[in-house]
């Protein structure tokens, strides 16, 4: 599978893992600590070929998304959910344990943000369905953000992210039903 789009990953071992998975050009951020440098060739690469930021589930990666997408806000975003991300000992977290399946998957699921916000699922709704407070709502979030290709966020982060990546009611709906049937199974 080719991407035509360049990849934003963190490091080495995500680049190999990448290239395992597809055809594609990564540029490296080394770390959470972007520099100038390199943030000037995300912005080449996003006029040039578009850029996609696929970073680790977790704190770091997250902060490494915030800074690419203040720079380059049309970039696209692909997410890892953690299950796919963790390493067969438990102890790393990381776009390097992933399998070329799960790496292919999300990338295929990649979104672009938009700055428009036309709320289409409320924070209501998000109250409604168990996921802003309660004893299955970090539970019910991560499945959703996996359902819906959005990654981890807490509420207030899943909200913004909902309207960020123009999830919309129906999509929203059916992946709460998704989640309930679950948690019932």
């Amino acid at each position: 599978m080719k991407i035509k789009e360049i990849i934003v990953v963190e490091g080495k071992d995500d680049t190999v893992a990448v290239k395992r998975a597809v055809d594609a050009d990564t540029i490296e951020t080394n770390g959470s600590a972007v520099s100038e440098s390199t943030l000037r060739k995300i912005e080449l690469a996003e006029e040039r070929r578009g850029v996609i930021v696929f970073t680790d589930p977790d704190y770091p990666g997250e902060r490494i998304r915030k800074i690419v997408s203040g720079r380059v806000p049309t970039c696209k975003h692909a997410f890892l959910p953690k299950k796919e991300a963790i390493s067969k000992n438990q102890n790393d977290l990381g776009v390097e344990n992933a399998t070329p399946e799960a790496i292919r998957e999300a990338l295929l699921h990649a979104k672009q943000e938009t700055t428009e916000f036309n709320e289409v699922v409320t924070w209501q709704d998000l109250h409604a369905a168990g996921l802003i407070a309660g004893v299955h709502a970090k539970k019910r979030r991560e499945r959703l953000g996996e359902l819906l290709r959005i990654g981890y966020a807490n509420g207030k982060q899943l909200h913004k992210r909902l309207h960020t990546f123009r999830i919309t009611a129906e999509e929203f709906g059916a992946a709460m039903q998704r989640v309930f049937e679950e948690e019932t199974n």
